[in-house]
């Protein structure tokens, strides 16, 4: 397996200040990079023995604790990445249109390739309750010819899905969100985070919903709530909530791109939102697009950043919140 290295770089924050009760990142806080040439393309995943994990240049790599890039595993075609319970990877495997689950032993198990016989657009992000169950977004960004994920009219269906621990799999949104790419659920079970983001139409959604999760793991429709809109610049991509219920966002773009995304003032970065939507902080990152973030470290207070291939990361005041205590 070929190893990668990369030196570390410091990248000075620049926000305004905040409240002390809103603080978010210490003041002597900036973004360093930890590892770049497209390895820090989607993800991240935070595990306490191997490191963290991304996807990048169509693999999946690891920043080990000792800070060294290289491929973990080659060929994954893997996006949004996360561990489990039981510290099992699970992975959104975009060009293969499937959930997979990396098993303690290193053997790769299938969790779905398929909904009702047909298969996936493209897998993008997912998420887990307390429960175990799975949660699994399914855009379509690339290509719309081909696809087998069709209503009766013959249009695509993007929805979001619930895999059981069961293996049994559900469809609980569909047009509920436009084109849902990062999904969260609260550490209490009570939510679920949709990112609406339909970014290459003119006038799409750049949504933020949150919906009331039932205990059977359906949602409310009519509890959709916005919480965040970007207008017409890039919506939001993946998200994660730390243990003070804070959103951290990954949304913008620093050069606008007309005519699907002509805002000027939605810069690339990491929008940190109240629970209740209210813009706390805006972490500015200078590389598009800024895909997703995940809080790792000894103390969960380290945020991981994806942008451009490049992964960042930066300290802040309050550790990230997991559904369940870190693995062993």
């Amino acid at each position: 397996m070929r190893r990668i290295f990369f030196f570390s770089v410091v990248v000075i924050l620049y926000a305004t200040p905040a409240r002390a009760e809103e603080e978010v990142f210490p003041r002597d806080a900036g973004l360093k990079v930890e590892a770049a040439n497209g390895a820090g393309g989607e993800g991240p995943a935070w595990d306490p023995k191997l490191g963290v994990l991304t996807s990048g240049n169509g693999h999946t790599y690891v920043l080990d604790r000792s800070g060294r890039s290289r491929i973990f595993r080659r060929d994954s075609g893997s996006n949004g990445l996360l561990f489990d319970q039981q510290g099992r990877l699970l992975a959104c495997e975009s060009a293969q249109r499937r959930i997979t689950r990396t098993e303690l032993d290193g053997t790769i198990k299938v969790l779905s390739d398929r909904y009702n016989g047909k298969r996936y657009n493209e897998t993008n992000d997912l998420t887990i309750d307390s429960k175990g169950r799975i949660y699994f977004s399914d855009p379509c960004y690339g290509r719309r010819v081909g696809k087998e994920m069709l209503d009766e009219h013959g249009r695509i269906i993007e929805a979001v899905y619930r895999i059981d621990t069961d293996g049994t799999v559900t469809r609980i949104i569909q047009r509920e969100a436009e084109r849902p790419n990062g999904v969260l659920v609260s550490a209490d079970d009570r939510f679920l985070y949709v990112a609406d983001n339909n970014n290459n139409t003119v006038g799409g959604a750049r949504k933020l919903w949150r919906f009331d999760l039932r205990q059977g793991g359906t949602v409310d429709p009519a509890s959709r709530k916005l919480l965040y809109d970007w207008g017409q610049g890039r919506g939001p991509d993946g998200l994660k909530q730390d243990q003070q219920g804070r959103l951290y966002v990954a949304a913008g773009l620093n050069k606008a791109n007309p005519p699907f995304e002509p805002a000027r003032d939605k810069k690339g970065g990491i929008y940190v939102l109240s629970p209740e939507g209210k813009l706390l902080r805006f972490l500015p990152v200078p590389r598009d697009e800024v895909t997703n973030c995940a809080f790792g470290g000894d103390d969960l207070k380290t945020l991981y950043i994806t942008a451009g291939g490049t992964l960042y990361s930066i300290r802040t005041t309050t550790p990230g919140r997991v559904v369940w205590p870190a693995a062993k």
